[in-house]
């Protein structure tokens, strides 16, 4: 094959490319080789790897041959370079603290992603910790979108989806605690799905995550069902973990979803302004789903009242706590004391957020959001899914979030109001999805998110594959 039509191929979904190497028709050396070759010809412009293991991926894939019966044997895959260890790769979680800590083993998920065959080709930038939904760590300097590189690609897994949309790689890792799936996907044109709390372990380091979870960036529904299969499932000594499926997450694409019921929500739960493309985006999506027979009501949901300072406070307390004891691993894993100058403000901030918290008030917090959950899921249950904008702006421009500037905490709530519908539904745990449905005249995707019942991940993969026939977002790419 031409280099071009190699190029091309990394623009086809990540189940096809493994159908490709298992028939001979393409070798897994050449699509590693493709995909070295278009992160030299875009990554200078998008700055979506911190890492490229071009020798390790080489390696790997000139270990792949035809007839390799791993559904993904030789495809290229990235992984987000934020508290997923790779064994051999600086983990740096975006920040100068962690200066070159390289574990020397691979987190679980990783471990599954090698085992279905994928090729790791490096990690990819998020910011500093995660924190905030654009990826510009003061460490790497800023991800731009491919779709317009004045933009940013969301956070925290930007790196991951600027390099598929891109055509980078096909396909990549990334990890959602606010939204940090389905955020890049709604920014970067792809399917994102944080699936439900306890689908995939966080092992060996984690034995459960209240909020955070991990996941894949895709061109297609097939891909994201086809990964969640290889990722779901439980590990010896697991905290808590899903209930298996009764089949396969692959088997929901394609099958007739039926007619389902809509919440079709608007308000969103923090004080926040819509731009007027993001909602109609959701009322286009709603005509639609009932084209295809759905039934979609529009409802008020239980938030957006008077409690809604006090909700977002509770989160705060829970998400300071997270970013304290990723300071303090990075301090632990360096033998040093952290210091202000290693960090961005807003993350020094956070620590010392962190730190002044006593231990009542984090379970204080966690008790209440989790009363607050009973409420939610119980008014989730009168629909089959809620759907909402998956953005309340369109992606913002490039250092429009200053996490290093005078006032981070307030950069910080700025940020909650680009993307206040995501969070709530890591709070919940349940599955939700961000789907491309449409794109902007601006030239920008423009996404919408439904949200499932708990644990009901293969429902929202049959709508998403109705929606995806419906759309063929998948065809749309970058003029990088």
């Amino acid at each position: 094959m031409s280099t071009r039509d190699l190029t091309d191929l990394l623009f086809r979904p990540a189940s096809e490319l493994g159908a490709l190497v298992r028939s001979g028709e393409v070798t897994a050396r050449e699509l590693v080789e493709a995909s070295l070759a278009r992160i030299d010809e875009v990554d200078e412009r998008v700055n979506a790897f911190t890492l490229v293991d071009r020798e390790g991926a080489l390696a790997t894939a000139d270990g792949i041959s035809a007839g390799d019966k791993r559904p993904f044997a030789g495809v290229p895959v990235a992984i987000k370079d934020l508290a997923t260890p790779v064994a051999g790769m600086v983990m740096s979680q975006g920040m100068e603290l962690f200066g070159d800590y390289t574990p020397d083993y691979d987190a679980y998920v990783v471990r599954r992603l090698r085992e279905a065959g994928f090729v790791i080709m490096g990690k990819t930038s998020s910011p500093e910790l995660g924190i905030v939904p654009v990826t510009e760590p003061r460490r790497y300097g800023p991800t731009r979108n491919p779709w317009n590189l004045d933009r940013t690609p969301g956070g925290s897994s930007g790196g991951s989806g600027a390099a598929v949309a891109g055509g980078m790689v096909p396909i990549a890792h990334g990890s959602d605690g606010g939204g940090s799936i389905r955020i890049p996907a709604a920014c970067c044109g792809l399917v994102g799905l944080k699936p439900s709390r306890g689908r995939i372990s966080r092992g060996p380091d984690l034995g459960d995550a209240i909020l955070s979870t991990d996941g894949m960036l895709t061109r297609t529904v097939e891909d994201c069902a086809r990964t969640l299969d290889v990722l779901a499932g439980y590990e010896p000594g697991d905290a808590t973990w899903a209930p298996p499926p009764d089949e396969p997450f692959a088997n929901a694409v394609g099958r007739d979803p039926g007619k389902l019921r809509f919440g079709l929500i608007t308000k969103p739960p923090i004080k926040a302004e819509i731009d007027p493309v993001c909602l109609q985006a959701v009322r286009d999506a709603a005509e639609l789903l009932t084209g295809l027979g759905h039934e979609v009501t529009e409802v008020d949901p239980p938030w957006g009242r008077e409690n809604d300072t006090h909700m977002l406070a509770l989160f705060t307390v829970l998400y300071a706590a997270n970013i304290g004891l990723g300071v303090a691993f990075g301090g632990m894993v360096t033998g040093q004391e952290p210091k202000p100058e290693q960090m961005e403000r807003l993350t020094w901030e956070m620590f010392q957020r962190g730190l002044g918290q006593s231990s009542i008030e984090y379970m204080a917090a966690l008790a209440q959001l989790q009363r607050y959950t009973r409420e939610l899921i119980d008014f989730a249950s009168g629909f089959d899914m809620l759907m909402t904008p998956a953005l309340a702006q369109r992606p913002l421009e490039v250092g429009d979030i200053k996490t290093d500037g005078d006032d981070p905490l307030g950069e910080f709530a700025r940020t909650g109001r680009f993307t206040p519908f995501t969070a709530v539904f890591n709070v919940t745990g349940q599955p939700a999805i961000s789907l491309p449905l449409f794109h902007g005249e601006d030239g920008l995707p423009v996404a919408v998110q439904f949200a499932g019942q708990p644990v009901g991940e293969a429902a929202l993969l049959s709508l998403a594959s109705q929606l995806e026939a419906e759309t063929g977002w998948a065809g749309r790419r970058p003029e990088l």
